[in-house]
């Protein structure tokens, strides 16, 4: 767990540059996501109104929001692309389709 998650929070938190290996990036991916859903089921069985639940989520998404980008653009110029294509989000729906497409693509050499 420290090397997928916690590395990429802590000693990788902005860094734009070097690569992200398709399991580094996807097991990041998960860990995030399970650290959301498990924080949901708890709230959700304490009974904690949802302005407190969208507040403690909403806080956790913005710590995480650069880890994010960094390991979405070190994925990306793992694959061999330029992490400007992170831009190609912006386009709804299709935008985020093609980037899990490049984001599961090999790594070049």
């Amino acid at each position: 767990m420290k090397t997928y998650f916690l590395d990429p929070i802590f000693n990788h938190y902005v860094d734009f540059k070097g690569r992200a290996t398709r399991k580094q990036f996807w097991l990041f991916i998960l860990f995030t996501m399970l650290i959301m859903f498990i924080i949901g089921v708890i709230f959700g069985l304490i009974g904690l109104p949802g302005k407190v639940v969208n507040t403690v989520t909403l806080i956790l998404e913005l710590g995480l929001f650069l880890p994010s980008l960094a390991i979405e653009a070190r994925r990306l110029r793992d694959g061999g692309f330029s992490p400007w294509l992170l831009l190609i989000g912006l386009i709804p729906f299709i935008g985020w389709l093609v980037l899990i497409v490049l984001f599961c693509l090999p790594s070049k050499k």
